[in-house]
């Protein structure tokens, strides 16, 4: 049976039919290191607000991230902005409320290698609480270790890492007001599992400051 073109290509259309594979291709999808800004459809499908958008964006461009790419994931922004919530309501910047985060993702459906941990495992999040901006938060998260490695891929366990997403919360009437979580993770795959010379897990490590006692009369 014979089959209908999806589309024929003609010397006139070429063009056009070249820059819709290119627009397609470039949704949500960060190449680091290119020398123009993403466009605004691929770095939102990695937060829900203004300022998770551009924790995210902090993330990607920053001159000492290792992945040549990292693909924004709206499951894990959904992920992210729900355990900022979280942390808001019991007014604690915890990485084990509710469950560990590995097992987090896991209850969500986002299918985590065999080879990440499960009970109190944490190789896939990134959480901090009292940094009112983006660049604020970034600094702190770069100031820790544990954090940097995870977030820039420094070690070969996180580099393999391209799947991100971003979320913020903020409610003055709580100890840090605002909330920041990050899921920075690989998927599930069929491939052998790789060597690593270090398999981390980020355990308890946080970074966190008490805003002073606010006025609670002023507007929001």
């Amino acid at each position: 049976m014979a089959l209908t073109p999806f589309l024929t290509v003609t010397k006139g259309n070429a063009l056009r039919i070249a820059t819709l594979f290119t627009l397609i291709f470039s949704i949500n999808v960060f190449t680091v290191g290119a020398s123009e800004q993403p466009a605004e459809n691929d770095v939102t499908a990695c937060g829900f607000s203004a300022k998770a958008i551009a924790l995210a964006r902090l993330i990607q461009q920053d001159p000492g991230q290792q992945r040549t790419v990292i693909e924004c994931h709206p499951l894990l922004a959904q992920a992210a902005e729900d355990k900022a919530r979280v942390m808001a309501e019991f007014g604690a910047v915890m990485h084990n409320l509710g469950g560990s985060p590995n097992s987090r993702l896991r209850e969500i459906g986002f299918p985590l290698p065999r080879y990440y941990s499960v009970v109190m495992g944490n190789q896939v999040e990134a959480i901090a609480g009292g940094y009112s901006t983006p660049e604020s938060v970034w600094r702190s998260f770069k100031d820790s270790k544990p954090h940097r490695q995870h977030l820039l891929g420094e070690l070969d366990f996180y580099r393999e890492q391209q799947y991100m997403g971003v979320g913020f919360y903020s409610h003055r009437n709580t100890p840090h007001v605002e909330y920041w979580v990050v899921y920075v993770t690989k998927a599930a795959d069929e491939l052998p599992v790789p060597y690593f010379e270090y398999i981390s897990n980020k355990g308890v490590f946080v970074v966190q400051q008490i805003k002073p006692e606010l006025d609670l009369s002023m507007p929001k």
